[in-house]
């Protein structure tokens, strides 16, 4: 009661010392807490997400840079730039002027990436500021606010004082909320390749264009006379059309210079177009195809384009050699669809595009490669393979890029494309924001590259990624025009980068197949693709070997073999599936219109008779060489004549007749087989049951005799009462009657001593033939053909 009393007045001394060191001790919480990371106290603590801290700093604005001309200015020129500015922050900014600020020249190429991934201002290295009259207030800008700005600055007041790639940035300055002083809120960086005169030693720049799209045709077509060709859908209408994908490649392209890196099964594609085509639905019924202008005119123009160009052509389908290398080869046969590829590459591009393209150069995904992968490109052909430089990378003390070709033994040339320069486009370029510092990033890598070493020419190579969407190749296409001017770079061929004297320092060991990526090789085609495809390409064997027009099933069928082990699959693996079952299916359905109608039991009565196999063909060809063979499960009860040769007109049915020779009554089971020309079963196997019911002349004489005796003393019978009831009947016709009677049994006895014939009985509707008996047991010959 005392202490309660206490605590609830005026403490005494004693209890004011405890509240003392006992504030003084919660007091030393927060900052024992900092130092030893306690815990927070279990009331204290979120129980869910905390909301994202507002952006402060030179965070706190987002700049972005949507335009920058010219790209590679001269003396004289006025530099612009154009962007948004948006407050990022929680309070509104005032005060707020845009500025260009100019850096350094950057001393190397890893410093232009360091540079390009660094968020936030830093005063040391972002320059100095290009204000005054140059500068643009933008006044305040309240939170969530943007705002477009432009820059126009000479270049001469950018002090640029030496060639280089000099860093560029435009910072938003002002004052926030949070912090109250005048200071940079957000900056956004680029590049400046500054060459007022033309480098010693310039750069030889390989740029490869590519015109490589997805597998569209299918194997299946119309069985008209002019065969016409299915599509999966219309994508590639849509990208040959204006404004497409593949449109803009050869708009843009024409006027670059690049070397045209095409797939042949784009120009078949698109040549097929330019006549009557139809597109498979969902239900899997076709529509008629309207892209035959656009494909005309596509075709047309890149006719135009290429001219003049070199032109690589990738074996046909753009198949995908790593695929091949790794999973493929486990697979008998599967590298033979790569040389067929590679044959038909070249006739195709000459006989659309009227050009002679190169086919020495395989392009593997990414430029990734091992050694299994350069066996197999080389395995048919191509002894120039596109690497890239983050797959042979440099282990040697070059301070510098080394030239493109290397030597890799065995006669091959590995031709490793600059890395950095080759994926700088390969993210999002339909927002300018990143577009524009794409351009100016991959010029400045490009102009570092020739100060790396300024005395030596090296030849270098560009291979972007293989399908660049408008918006890339629209990027790629400013950046190769940004080059125009050559002040350090000249354009070459790839055909002269393959042929370019190698750095003696530059790495040539291929990396062993364990070195590939793991995120390349997991979407590679499986082993069971492959495995498929063989299945596919034995039924065919099997097939054409039967056909009068083998072209009209080859020829689809060979490429449709052919994508589908294109390069393509890799981002649509259910695609690829789906694609190599319809191709399957297909193919089956084809070879099943030429088979055996089927046959019920068959009765056999006599020891010798006929028995009749029908072969149909509902083909839109006439089918020959194939042979019939009927086989007997016993032999020694029921024998089969040989095997007979059978051609068939298109949508025809023919009969073929074979003897048979019984020994003993019962069942027998016999089967019928269609074999082709080189001795293999076609179809399947067509069982059938023969009933063998043997009866002997004899049994039948004695039988028939017997019923006409029976009938005949019916009749004696019969006349004798009538005639007892007659009183008025003589003696002469008792006499007639019994000479009737001795005729009758005259007759009767002419009766016993003849015999009745065997006969075959068909139980089928099937069966053309129904009198098959023993007289007739030896082969028909060509039988008997059907209409339809």
């Amino acid at each position: 009661m005392a202490e309660a009393a206490e605590f609830q007045g005026t403490p005494s001394a004693p209890a004011r010392r405890w509240f003392r060191r006992t504030a003084a001790l919660l007091a030393g919480v927060p900052l024992l807490a900092g130092v030893l990371q306690l815990p927070a106290a279990p009331a204290a603590r979120a129980t869910g997400p905390q909301p994202a801290a507002a952006p402060s700093g030179s965070r706190t604005v987002d700049v972005d840079i949507t335009g920058l001309t010219p790209t590679t200015p001269s003396e004289n020129d006025t530099l612009t730039i154009t962007g948004t500015v948006t407050n990022n922050g929680r309070s509104t900014v005032s005060g707020a002027s845009v500025a260009l600020r100019v850096g350094p020249p950057m001393n190397s190429r890893t410093a232009i990436e360091d540079a390009a991934e660094r968020k936030g201002y830093d005063s040391s290295r972002d320059g100095l500021e290009i204000g005054g009259k140059y500068a643009r207030k933008v006044g305040k800008l309240r939170a969530g606010v943007s705002r477009d700005f432009t820059l126009s600055v000479p270049v001469k007041e950018l002090r640029l004082n030496q060639p280089g790639a000099y860093l560029i940035g435009v910072a938003l300055s002002g004052e926030s909320g949070s912090e109250p002083w005048p200071h940079v809120l957000g900056i956004e960086r680029t590049f400046l390749p500054w060459q007022p005169s033309g480098a010693p030693k310039k750069t030889r720049l390989t740029y490869l264009w590519p015109l490589i799209s997805t597998s569209h045709l299918m194997a299946r077509t119309e069985a008209d006379e002019q065969q016409t060709p299915i599509f999966r859908d219309d994508t590639l209408r849509a990208d040959l059309a204006p404004g497409g994908r593949l449109q803009q490649m050869v708009a843009l392209g024409k006027d670059l210079p690049v070397t045209w890196v095409i797939d042949p099964d784009l120009l078949a594609s698109a040549h097929a177009m330019t006549e009557d085509y139809l597109i498979e639905k969902e239900d899997g019924s076709t529509e008629e195809g309207e892209g035959q202008a656009d494909a005309r005119q596509w075709l047309g123009e890149l006719q135009k384009a290429v001219q003049g160009h070199q032109v690589v052509a990738l074996p046909f389908a753009d198949p995908d050699l790593a695929s091949l290398a790794h999973r493929g080869t486990k697979v008998s046969g599967a590298l033979s669809h790569l040389q067929s590829a590679t044959r038909l590459s070249a006739t195709t591009v000459e006989s659309i595009l009227g050009v002679k393209p190169r086919t020495d150069f395989a392009w593997p995904v990414d430029g990734a490669i091992d050694r299994s992968i350069v066996g197999v490109a080389t395995s048919a052909g191509a002894h120039n393979i596109i690497a890239r430089g983050d797959s042979l990378r440099e282990t040697g003390d070059l301070l510098y890029t080394p030239t493109a070709a290397r030597q890799i033994g065995g006669g091959n040339t590995a031709i490793v494309a600059d890395a950095r320069l080759s994926t700088v486009f390969s993210g999002d370029m339909t927002r300018a924001e990143n577009a524009t510092p794409a351009v100016q990033r991959f010029l400045a890598q490009s102009q570092m590259l020739t100060m790396q070493a300024p005395d030596k020419q090296r030849s270098i190579v560009v291979a972007p990624q293989r399908m660049p969407t408008t918006s890339q190749a629209q990027a790629m296409a400013a950046a190769l025009g940004g080059l125009q001017g050559g002040r350090w770079t000249q354009p070459s061929t790839l055909g002269d980068a393959a042929k370019a004297k190698p750095d003696p320092g530059a790495t040539r060991k291929v990396p062993g197949d364990r070195a590939y990526r793991t995120a390349l090789r997991r979407h590679e085609l499986p082993t069971g693709a492959f495995e498929e495809i063989q299945k596919t390409q034995v039924a065919l064997n099997r097939f054409k070997v039967i056909l009068t027009a083998k072209e009209r099933v080859v020829t689809p069928f060979g490429t449709a073999i052919m994508r589908e082990m294109s390069t393509s699959w890799r981002a649509d693996a259910t695609g690829a599936t789906d694609y190599r079952r319809s191709i399957n299916a297909y193919l089956k359905e084809l070879s099943g219109k030429v088979r055996l109608i089927p046959k019920t039991k068959v009765t056999l009565s006599g020891r010798s008779a006929t028995i009749p196999v029908t072969v149909q063909n509902g083909l839109a060809q006439d089918v020959k060489g194939l042979t019939l063979s009927l086989k007997s499960s016993q032999p020694i009860r029921l024998q089969v004549s040989d095997a007979q040769t059978i051609d068939i007109e298109r949508g025809h049915s023919q009969s073929l007749k074979f003897g048979t020779t019984a020994k003993a009554n019962g069942r027998v089971f016999v089967t019928a087989q269609l074999i082709t020309a080189d001795g293999q079963p076609y179809g399947e196997e067509m069982p059938f049951e023969v009933n063998v019911t043997e009866a002997t002349s004899t049994v039948i004489l004695v039988i028939a005799g017997g019923v006409l005796l029976l009938v005949l003393a019916g009749i004696r019978i019969y006349v004798q009462r009538k005639r007892a009831g007659h009183d008025g009947d003589s003696d002469e016709n008792n006499k007639t009657d019994m000479t009737d009677g001795s005729k009758a049994a005259d007759e009767d006895e002419r009766a016993d001593e003849s015999g009745g014939p065997n006969a075959v009985v068909p139980e089928q509707p099937s069966d053309p033939t129904p009198d098959t008996g023993s007289q007739n047991a030896e082969p028909s010959g060509s039988g008997e053909k059907v209409d339809h």
